[in-house]
């Protein structure tokens, strides 16, 4: 089994040689993946109206959906962990940041360096959030700064997941 990719509207998407995509996950269009990123089980990233772009290094957990809108591309830093369920739309997520399982984070959206969106949360649209930020609720409301625990905290998940999707690869390929 292999992962699902479609092109479509002139686009295929491109995988970085380093980077690995689970067996069952779909890529359409303009998706682009940096070096050593990681697309898990059920994921589905579908650039039909704009571009998607996932940096180094960042991983998309089970069940992850990312989409754009036209005008509105999704960009994703390198080292950024986004969690089981959540939804990325039209937005951007700066490097070092980690994005909780099921939040949503809608278009316009700006998700500063090294901030973390907690669990369930839903970033509405255009709000931009200060790097180092803790960010939660529905809406979403910027709750404190985070501390440099907190901040070590993200950058070792993001690692983590690098040596995770690595076991992954080498059982399923």
């Amino acid at each position: 089994m292999t992962a699902l990719i479609v092109p479509i509207g002139g686009h295929t998407p491109q995988i970085s040689d380093s980077a690995w995509v689970a067996p069952n996950a779909t890529l359409v269009g303009q998706v682009t993946l940096g070096e050593r990123s990681s697309i898990f089980y059920g994921a589905v990233l579908r650039a039909d109206v704009d571009s998607i772009t996932i940096g180094a290094g960042s991983n998309l957990q089970d069940n992850v959906t990312v989409h754009c809108d036209e005008g509105f591309p999704t960009v994703v830093g390198s080292g950024v962990s986004v969690g089981h369920g959540a939804v990325l739309h039209g937005c951007t997520v700066e490097d070092d940041s980690l994005i909780g399982m099921s939040a949503t984070v809608l278009n316009g959206a700006v998700i500063g360096t090294g901030s973390l969106v907690a669990a369930g949360a839903v970033v509405l649209e255009g709000t931009i959030v200060p790097p180092g930020s803790l960010v939660a609720g529905v809406p979403a409301k910027v709750r404190r700064e985070l501390s440099d625990d907190e901040k070590t905290g993200v950058r070792q998940n993001a690692a983590h997941y690098l040596d995770i999707s690595a076991a992954h690869s080498a059982v399923s390929s």
